[in-house]
């Protein structure tokens, strides 16, 4: 347990165990890392994990600003404090986060573990039948998110998690709320809609890494094959891994875990050890 200082007074508290490469999880825009413990667990048997909270989140300062740039600098010094070369997991809109950083600084990031989909701007779903192309929804879904908040919660977990019963979804939605304030999780959707990750996608190439899953954020998406076309367009070099399931690699921690000591081997071989 430690605190990184970063300028006009904020501590960002992050956590580290294991030993081996270094794997960051990225944070997003409401979600608690407990979410991915499976998974991190996992990887700590070979791996240093780094989790931390973003600012106005956890047990970080809670005080912003909340957009892009702001983060990304933040992920940047939490990376270089755990001693770069990093893999980083990610999600949503830490995805963006991530490429951000790894476009610019490809010494500290080795590769970018997207877990779901691509990082992608909204513009690029125009004319397809994901939620996410419509304006009216997603204003309606920001109003909600102002308005009610953990009510949009809801209501985005129930068509993200078709898995989960009432009382999972009761629990995570606490959960999240308990985590991030409505304040820092309005800033971050809204940056998040207003960003264009591409030109930074394209120049992290092969190493960004998309494990993609046929039903990952429900009808939110436009369908599979639609997104690795946009995902082969956009990003060409990108690495493109369909998992086994349906529902997303975060409720497959194990095929995940394997996927990224996949994408980790070079490190452990760069650091003198034999590839697993």
């Amino acid at each position: 347990m430690a605190g990184l200082e970063r300028p006009g007074g904020i501590e960002l508290h992050w956590e580290t165990r294991g030993e081996g490469p270094v794997v960051v999880l990225a944070p997003w825009w409401s979600g608690h890392p407990g979410v991915y413990e499976e998974l991190l667990s996992d990887l700590v048997r070979d791996h240093r994990v780094v989790v931390w909270d973003a600012r106005g989140t956890g047990s970080s300062t809670h005080a912003g600003p909340y957009d892009m740039q702001t983060d990304c600098a933040d992920l940047e010094a939490v990376i270089e404090e755990a001693g770069g070369a990093a893999v980083v997991i990610a999600t949503a809109d830490g995805a963006n986060r991530g490429v951000h950083v790894a476009a610019r600084r490809p010494d500290l990031v080795a590769a970018v573990a997207a877990l779901g989909t691509a990082p992608f701007a909204r513009a690029h779903f125009e004319g397809s039948e994901g939620m996410i192309a419509s304006d009216t929804v997603v204003g309606a879904f920001l109003e909600m998110l102002e308005r009610d908040y953990r009510g949009a919660l809801r209501t985005l977990l129930a068509a993200t998690n078709a898995q989960m019963s009432e009382a999972e979804l009761r629990e995570r939605v606490g959960f999240q709320i308990s985590y991030c304030p409505q304040d820092a999780a309005v800033a971050r959707v809204h940056a998040w809609a207003e960003d264009n990750p591409t030109t930074a996608a394209r120049e992290t190439g092969e190493r960004l890494w998309v494990l993609a899953a046929p039903d990952v954020a429900g009808l939110w998406l436009p369908p599979p094959s639609e997104r690795r076309r946009l995902t082969e367009a956009l990003i060409p070099e990108a690495q493109i891994v369909e998992t086994e399931g349906s529902t997303g690699p975060v409720s497959e921690p194990g095929f995940a875990a394997d996927l990224i000591r996949r994408i980790s081997a070079p490190l452990r071989v760069g650091a003198g050890e034999r590839p697993a």
